[in-house]
């Protein structure tokens, strides 16, 4: 099988949107409607779940690579900057943030627990966007912990001293 042709290689770690980072076990050929598919076998380390997502499939579900250090440390200077006011209709904000959520850069991730912590400093947050930021907070130190080589309590303690400036 010729990998030069596939995005990603196997023992590399990836990011599936809203599910987290993995690591590509093995890229396997299986039959489907009598077709011939490659897949890519993703084990998700945070759910405990192995996953198996066709290869052609892969981009157009968001699935990437781990960004670079430089992206990660972009991502939590995002963090701390200004940020335009977000809509006070919940409903509206959430389907915004799901949608940021869904496109999976590491850069929206950031802006959806910037915008949605600060929104939880001014009124609890309803249940759906409470777990919409908890999901974002834990993507973003899942990828960030694993591209910079820090533990995830180490990157846990740089987030929170950046939404809360001294």
């Amino acid at each position: 099988m010729n990998n030069e042709i596939l995005g990603f290689q196997v023992e590399q770690k990836v990011v599936y949107p809203s599910q987290g980072v993995g690591i590509v076990l093995s890229i396997e050929e299986k039959e489907f409607k009598n077709e011939k598919i490659l897949y890519y076998v993703i084990y998700l380390e945070v759910s405990d779940m192995t996953i198996m997502v066709p290869v052609d499939k892969a981009e157009g579900l968001g699935i990437r690579a781990i960004v670079s250090e430089e992206e990660a440390c972009k991502a939590l200077e995002l963090i701390s900057e200004d940020y335009e006011p977000i809509p006070s209709d919940w409903k509206l904000r959430y389907q915004m943030n799901l949608d940021l959520l869904k496109k999976g850069s590491v850069l929206d991730i950031a802006a959806i627990v910037r915008s949605l912590y600060h929104r939880s400093k001014v009124k609890e947050l309803p249940i759906l966007e409470r777990k919409l930021y908890d999901s974002a907070l834990k993507l973003l130190e899942d990828e960030v912990s694993f591209s910079l080589k820090k533990s995830k309590e180490e990157v846990e303690t740089m987030i929170f001293n950046r939404l809360e400036p001294k």
